[in-house]
């Protein structure tokens, strides 16, 4: 599982906010003409106690360990339903790779993603919003969500390359 470094505050998620992310989850499953299931409802609790980025695979395993008898399958179609809900959001990594975060009442951030060792970094920044706002606006565009994902090196890999190359001197 993957944590997040620098996480911005999350918009003062609290149990009360619990109750309303399950209340959403099973409005949106009864609008999709879904039952509510005690599957389903475990994988929204597993994911909704997991913190910074957690994949499928990772979601599945933690799942696993309350009920076996649970699917990947299950995991991952309800992971799709709680991205239709607004529950949760996906990360693309530049290798194809996809890891899911908490999306309700969550501040808006960004993302730094080391290609080296695979760590995430969130920030925010009001420039870069301005920006964005200002170049759809030029082009008549109307934004109805954004992802801003910066593929690099993180400070820590970075550090171990330069010890490296100065051994190899």
């Amino acid at each position: 599982m993957h944590r997040a470094k620098g996480r911005p505050e999350s918009g003062g998620a609290g149990i009360e906010d619990e109750r309303e992310e399950v209340r959403v989850f099973h409005e949106h499953i009864k609008r999709s003409g879904l039952k509510r299931t005690a599957q389903r409802d475990l994988i929204l609790d597993v994911f909704l106690r997991t913190e910074g980025h957690v994949s499928s695979e990772d979601l599945y395993e933690l799942v696993k360990a309350d009920d076996a008898t649970i699917g990947f399958t299950t995991v991952y179609r309800t992971l799709k339903l709680l991205q239709e809900c607004g529950l949760a959001r996906d990360v693309q990594f530049f290798d194809g790779r996809t890891l899911y975060e908490h999306d309700f009442k969550h501040a808006h951030h960004d993302h730094l993603i080391c290609t080296s060792c695979g760590a995430l970094i969130e920030f925010f920044s009001e420039v870069i919003e301005n920006m964005q706002d200002e170049i759809a606006a030029r082009h008549g565009f109307r934004p109805e969500t954004h992802s801003l994902r910066i593929f690099g090196t993180c400070r820590e890999c970075q550090e171990k390359q330069a010890r490296k190359e100065a051994k190899g001197r």
